[in-house]
């Protein structure tokens, strides 16, 4: 068990995630009403922006692959969309203005512009776009996962005290699925009840299904996506009223200091090489957070 009172908390998670291609724009016809964008195809809801949420509802023909690009005040964020139903992604570069567009893949790597739609964003916390469902962390509909959440953290107030519970659950009974990462396709997106019903899964289930149950309790967490080495990873950082936001992704041992990754140590028994290699914070650069 981790010592609770010494425990910093963050986790080391590695996934694949395929960006897009560089876009060739043309734009598209659009009208505006309240705070909803729409045209005769998709729409883009940003009523919920003060907690942190865009809705984009793509209910049109579409000819090729669709992408929604959410253009932050300092990065832009690229994802895949699906047609016919509504996909809420964060806002989660804080405040200030965005620009939200839907892109249509039209031939090659060329995507053209189908909608766009720009608005400022006034947070009622800056917790708000990592407490709620959304595309990358989907809890919204998860029965079993929620419930097992709520098992695992009964009778634990602290914020740190639910996390230990959560990692030791993940850590304990998922086992790291090999062949799911050698055949994984670019668009997967983790189903949090058939992860937790498979108990096996590649990092991104790992990282989207510990997210999801900690912040169905009420644990504020970010899903960091950015590099160990050269490496693609992620990691969440938590938020506690003591500390704020947590980025350490470490815990003390009595001894030393350890970074915590359910991944490696899940599927590595925490030998002390993978535990020396993922104490050392140098080995890791933050680019994305959801």
């Amino acid at each position: 068990m981790i010592k609770r009172k010494w425990m910093i908390v963050s986790f080391l998670l590695i996934f694949y995630i395929f960006w897009a291609n560089p876009v060739d724009v043309s734009a598209g016809q659009k009208e505006a009403g309240g705070q909803v964008t729409q045209n005769e195809r998709v729409s883009i809801d940003y009523s919920d922006s003060a907690n942190g949420n865009v809705v984009v509802n793509f209910t049109g023909a579409a000819s090729g692959r669709l992408k929604v690009q959410v253009a932050a005040p300092s990065i832009t964020y690229t994802y895949d969309l699906n047609q016919g139903a509504s996909t809420t992604f964060p806002l989660s570069e804080g405040n200030g203005s965005y620009k939200v567009t839907v892109y249509e893949n039209v031939s090659g790597s060329k995507y053209a512009t189908v909608l766009s739609a720009s608005f400022q964003v006034k947070l009622n916390s800056e917790l708000a776009p990592f407490l709620g469902s959304n595309q990358y962390v989907d809890y919204s509909g998860a029965a079993s996962t929620l419930s097992k959440a709520a098992e695992l953290v009964k009778g634990t107030d602290d914020a740190l005290g639910k996390v230990e519970k959560v990692y030791d659950f993940v850590v304990g009974n998922l086992t790291y699925d090999t062949k799911k990462a050698a055949t994984v396709k670019s668009g997967y997106l983790p189903v949090l009840d058939s992860v937790l019903s498979a108990k096996k899964g590649i990092c991104f289930d790992y990282a989207a299904l510990m997210a999801g149950m900690l912040r169905s309790q009420g644990v504020p967490c970010k899903l960091v996506v950015g590099y160990a080495g050269t490496a693609y990873h992620a990691w969440i950082s938590v938020w506690t009223e003591e500390e704020g936001w947590i980025d350490g992704v470490i815990y003390f041992d009595g001894k030393q200091w350890h970074r915590m990754d359910p991944t490696f140590a899940s599927a590595s028994g925490s030998s002390n090489e993978i535990m020396e290699y993922i104490g050392d914070g140098s080995n890791y650069s933050k680019k994305y957070q959801y």
